[in-house]
């Protein structure tokens, strides 16, 4: 996926300014920069719940019209926020399969299968769970952001956003994400991860775009850079591109 010249305004304040972005398969790229860089916005606007006023997205080479969540999910694209738009008070298939319930003889839940089907996608992902019985809010924040990217999984889609992943999770959790991610990857899914955490990033991405004031100023290969190089991109205390 890749967009061209995107710019997005809210009245006088300028959101993006034609921003270029390209998520290729099989790759995990870290979108950074502080409080107000844009980098929300752009996920938003490829997700759906924004409208770009300019520019164009492209999957797969084809030029497509991205008007919302459904327009997303129909090209392969999932965002889990950090909300996660769980139910809490059901079980882990349940959510997995909310909206999309197997039925059978046409009106009856096939609870079955709902945990079969369930139980297949978690293992793929090597996602370990204590019980699918289990409601969601029962669950550790590492579990559930994984819930919610398995669910995305069993909708059949390919490219994640992945919106602070792993904030305000302990070590044990944020390394149970990090693996998560890296199995997404082996999987040839692309995985976009929205972080101020620079431990993450260096764990996780292959590559880095630098947002500053609505503008991608820099992109930089993990093995290429360092820790102190992306905070200085990021403040603008180094140059960019």
């Amino acid at each position: 996926m890749e967009t061209k010249s995107i710019s997005k305004s809210f009245g006088h304040v300028n959101g993006l300014i034609d921003v270029d972005f390209e998520i290729f398969t099989s790759e995990v790229l870290a979108l950074v920069g502080d409080n107000g860089a844009g980098k929300s916005t752009l996920i938003k606007i490829l997700s759906g719940a924004l409208e770009k006023d300019k520019g164009q997205i492209l999957v797969d080479g084809q030029s497509v019209e991205i008007e919302s969540v459904s327009d997303a999910q129909k090209y392969g694209i999932s965002t889990v926020y950090q909300d996660l738009a769980l139910v809490d008070v059901r079980d882990v298939a349940s959510n997995i399969f909310l909206g999309r319930e197997p039925l059978k003889m046409g009106i009856f839940i096939n609870k079955e299968k709902m945990v079969d089907d369930s139980r297949e996608v978690l293992n793929n992902l090597k996602i370990k769970i204590p019980s699918l019985d289990l409601n969601v809010g029962e669950l550790s924040g590492g579990q559930r952001q994984s819930v919610a990217i398995a669910r995305a999984l069993a909708r059949g889609e390919r490219i994640f956003l992945l919106d602070e992943p792993t904030a305000a999770m302990g070590v044990e959790q944020c390394a149970q994400i990090n693996a998560l991610i890296k199995n997404l990857k082996e999987k040839n899914k692309s995985v976009v991860v929205i972080t101020h955490n620079l431990e993450h990033i260096f764990e996780v991405a292959d590559r880095i775009i630098i947002m500053r004031r609505g503008k991608r100023v820099a992109t930089r290969f993990k093995k290429d850079t360092t820790k102190e190089e992306i905070v200085g991109l990021i403040t603008g205390a180094y140059s960019g591109d």
